[in-house]
């Protein structure tokens, strides 16, 4: 497995989670690592990009303000930290990865991790 994703779960409208996306077998400096959502009936969407070596990163419009991404070497880990969620932020979460810049069309990745549930929801 090489992009492992977590941190999903059952949270209150208002609250806040934090996504990580563990990678292992290569260095975040080669990949742009992006997350993406797929709620029931819907296509999948682009979340947010991390670059890979300047680090610039890109939202969605409707989580700008809210949503945080960013990478820790150490851990080579990519975090998605999402704050005063909407239940419209309900969706599974996946992390990919992409050896350029960063791009909002699921068909840019070739390299998926496993999705994470998020639902938000009182």
């Amino acid at each position: 497995v090489q992009l492992q994703a977590s941190g999903g779960g059952l949270v209150q409208p208002g609250g806040s989670l934090r996504l990580s996306c563990a990678v292992s077998g290569w260095t975040l400096d080669y990949y742009a690592i992006a997350w993406f959502r797929q709620a029931p009936g819907k296509e999948r969407e682009g979340v947010s990009c991390i670059s890979r070596r300047d680090g610039l990163t890109t939202y969605l419009d409707s989580v700008k303000g809210r949503f945080t991404i960013s990478k820790d070497y150490a851990k080579n880990t990519v975090y998605l930290q999402m704050n005063s969620l909407k239940p419209e932020d309900t969706a599974i979460y996946y992390c990919a990865r992409r050896a350029d810049t960063c791009q909002s069309r699921s068909s840019q990745y070739r390299t998926w991790g496993q999705g994470t549930q998020v639902t938000v929801s009182s």
